[in-house]
């Protein structure tokens, strides 16, 4: 699995890269945002590497907070990788935070590839899992949605999962989990 790449850059569009590293030319997609920000002929990104029956895929970021929204809208059913990478591309992740927060679909649509009922499922997949504090609110959404999906697989409903996972206070994923199993067990 590949994590994260340095080299020189060969060629450059607003969402593709193509990264030489010691020889062997990578192409890897990235956000509108990360491409901007991209002004020297040297990168070293943070990579989610894709791998389908059918294709191997690189996403690229500079920004570890951008790669965990990514990676974090990625698992929410219908949205691939195309769709996040319009995410990353429209908003940044402290805005995407916000607009989750804010339960504003209006602004989601504005996302191409996002109809109302993708907005709608989006913003329902994520409700509830913005825990206010210090940490990066991307991080808490990633580590909320990671341990809704490990509590719904081991059986529990979504609606319960939701109100427990609101109630507690850890902020990594396996301590989500088993600060809500406890609170799920009474």
């Amino acid at each position: 699995m590949i994590v994260g790449l340095e080299g020189k850059i060969e060629k450059k569009e607003p969402t593709l890269l193509n990264i030489n590293v010691n020889g062997i030319i990578y192409e890897v997609f990235v956000s509108v945002n990360c491409s901007s920000k991209i002004v020297e002929n040297k990168v070293k990104l943070h990579i989610t590497h894709i791998i389908r029956e059918d294709s191997q895929s690189l996403y690229g970021f500079l920004d570890p907070n951008e790669k965990k929204l990514f990676d974090t809208v990625i698992k929410i059913n219908g949205v691939g990788p195309k769709v996040a990478l319009a995410i990353c591309s429209t908003f940044t992740p402290t805005s995407f935070a916000q607009i989750v927060s804010a339960n504003d679909i209006s602004m989601l649509k504005r996302v191409p590839g996002i109809g109302p009922k993708g907005a709608s499922r989006i913003l329902v997949e994520l409700s509830g899992f913005i825990i206010d504090g210090n940490e990066d609110e991307s991080q808490d959404i990633a580590s909320s949605l990671e341990a809704s999906l490990a509590l719904e697989s081991l059986g529990f409903k979504k609606d319960i999962i939701s109100k427990v996972l609101k109630t507690c206070t850890s902020t990594s994923t396996s301590d989500l989990v088993r600060e809500a199993l406890k609170k799920l067990q009474k």
